[in-house]
This record gives structure tokens, sequence and C-alpha cells, in this order.
């Protein structure tokens, strides 16, 4: 028969282990990046087309026919990246990197 014999007296290192992951600070400010400069297009784009629908001097017919075609989807992506952002902060902690 088989015999096992298990030593005694064994000696562990205390071993403390390290949860800080250094990238996530790096991914949270690229994500930061990326969500304020969306936010930013799509203020640009909602101030281009909102003026060119309220003054009709400001725009020419093109630009006002972009504009009516398009405002319901710029406030649409407005709406989604102020959502993506809320929960960022409410997760990550926005931080524009400043």
């Amino acid at each position: 028969m088989f015999t096992l014999s298990i030593p005694g007296d064994v000696n562990i290192p205390n071993i403390q282990p390290d949860f800080s992951a250094p990238f996530f600070q790096g991914f949270q400010t690229i994500a930061s990046y990326v969500l304020a400069g969306a936010m930013l297009v799509v203020l640009i784009m909602l101030i281009i087309s909102g003026s060119a629908l309220a003054f009709r001097g400001i725009a020419s017919d093109r630009v006002r026919t972009w504009a009516g075609e398009n405002i319901v989807w710029i406030f649409i992506a407005a709406a989604v990246l102020g959502a993506a952002s809320g929960l960022f902060a409410w997760f990550v902690n926005f931080d524009f990197g400043f």
C-alpha cells in the first residue's frame, strides 16, 4: 500500500496581492478624451444646424436642407453621448485629463 508523508513544518512567505491595475487610469483618460471630443463635435453640429434653421441668411440652402434632415439624429446622438458620459462618470469618475 502507498503511504503519503506530509511535512509538518512548511515555510510559506507572506505574500500580499496587488489589486491595482495601472492601465485602468490610462483607459479612463483615453475614454474620457473620446467622450469629450464626441460631445464637442455633436455640440458644434447642433449649434450649426440650429442656427441654420433659425436664421435664414446665415447658411445656404444646402446647409439648411442638411440641418432639417439631420437635426433629430443630432439630438439623439447628443442624448446617447450624454447618457454614456453620465454612466461613465457614475462608474469610473469622469476625467477630462487636464
